[in-house]
């Protein structure tokens, strides 16, 4: 288990890519970091459908789990202390439900507690083409102090594998924490 101050929620939503999820999980395990995790249904669904894990699989990667109807959560309070929280992936009806503060399961509620109390709170929104709504939603969720973070890959690292895509991205996400890692190769001048 991780030191106080090194605990960070999770929330994984029901989009395609939620293997990005698990191995945010796994990465943060192995930084030493404290893991407070929300698995949607549907997350769930697509774990099943999208890789070749099990689902027990993925909540063991957890350090905490925490049922999305559990409202009573210790997540669900601005008093338990976090670095902060990131959904990865962030369906649009969960940037939806987040931007505007509809806290109808933990997950919301972990994000709209987040927010209020000002910490970190980053959305890898996963869904294309954007239509004007959704980019209204990530203004939305912007505008009240969110980091809108679609997994959107870089090639400048001279990616070999998925592997390396989904670890360019969960870089990018760590980084937003300030978390130091290796997982991709930093662009260095041309």
């Amino acid at each position: 288990m991780a030191k106080t101050g090194k605990q960070i929620v999770v929330g994984i939503s029901g989009a395609s890519g939620v293997i990005y999820g698990f191995e945010m999980l796994k990465t943060l395990r192995r930084l030493g970091y404290e893991t407070h995790v929300i698995i949607t249904r549907g997350a769930r669904q697509n774990f099943l459908l999208e890789t070749d894990y099990t689902v027990k699989e993925l909540e063991e990667a957890a350090d905490h789990l925490y049922s999305e109807e559990d409202l009573g959560a210790k997540i669900s309070s601005g008093s338990f202390l976090t670095m902060g929280m990131v959904v990865i992936p962030c369906s649009i009806k969960t940037l939806s439900a987040v931007a505007n503060s509809y806290n109808t399961n933990l997950l919301i509620r972990a994000a709209d507690v987040t927010l209020k109390e000002k910490r970190m709170l980053v959305l890898v929104v996963r869904e294309t083409p954007l239509h004007a709504g959704h980019l209204k939603l990530m203004l939305s969720a912007a505008t009240a102090g969110a980091i809108i973070l679609p997994p959107v890959p870089a090639f400048y690292h001279k990616p070999k594998s998925i592997q390396d895509l989904i670890n360019q991205t969960i870089g990018k996400v760590l980084d937003c924490f300030g978390i130091q890692h290796n997982l991709f190769q930093r662009w260095g001048g041309a």
